[in-house]
């Protein structure tokens, strides 16, 4: 499928990062788009992923970008994505040392729980974004799901066809897929553990089967507000 529900919300999660983001962890990095388009920002990036073949692919890509608009001021700055395979689950992170931490369609990949990690490696004021996958419980999940139906055939078209004109992409380490597994908790269990877990979230519906939950960790500026969304 062109039409990459993921990517179509980077704009989203890049207006997420705090000001002066220097450091940021992606987690379940993929091909490493996402965290291509963070070092392209002037942030040094450390990006995970259990997947070997993932993770050799983001390599790839990121060297065969360098000289591109997209990696100018990382390449400038020396710095690149620092890939590395890795369950995030088993590795011991640094606490208090990220401002930024991305997990893009990946938690439901381990326990929710793994959140608890997450936050505890974030620098004071450093922000948490997860992208988060969910099935449909509720009478709201599915009517959310019926309103991205039709929204999504059209984009799957428009991609579709622009990739037609310029002639289809070649196959390469960007045909890399992650691993796909069905998420299990649902949108309103996820709103109840984040709540404990996360204190101070805000969780949101988005089209395209996601939602975005968005952890700020305290800064001494002010107490976090409560949980909010649909």
């Amino acid at each position: 499928m062109p039409f990459d529900h993921n990517d179509h919300y980077h704009r989203l999660l890049l207006r997420q990062l705090p000001p002066g983001c220097r450091t940021a962890l992606d987690v379940g990095c993929g091909t490493g788009r996402f965290a291509r388009r963070l070092a392209a920002r002037g942030i040094v990036v450390d990006a995970v992923d259990p997947a070997a073949e993932a993770v050799a692919a983001a390599r790839e890509l990121t060297a065969r970008e360098l000289s591109t608009r997209e990696l100018t001021a990382a390449a400038g700055a020396g710095e690149r994505p620092r890939f590395r395979q890795a369950d995030v689950t088993q590795v011991e992170l640094p606490r208090g040392h990220y401002d930024f931490v991305s997990c893009l369609a990946s938690l439901h990949h381990m326990p929710f729980d793994t959140v608890r990690a997450l936050r505890e490696s974030l620098a004071p004021g450093g922000v948490l974004v997860v992208l988060g996958c969910y099935p449909e419980r509720s009478r709201t999940d599915w009517a959310w799901s019926l309103a991205a139906v039709p929204v999504n055939a059209a984009a799957r078209v428009a991609v579709a066809l622009a990739e037609r004109v310029r002639g289809g992409r070649p196959a390469g380490p960007g045909a890399v897929r992650a691993p796909v597994a069905p998420p299990r908790m649902s949108y309103a269990e996820t709103r109840r553990e984040a709540a404990v877990l996360l204190p101070g979230c805000r969780m949101r519906r988005l089209l395209f089967w996601r939602y975005l939950l968005v952890h700020r960790a305290p800064d001494g500026a002010g107490a976090p507000g409560g949980a909010g969304g649909n």
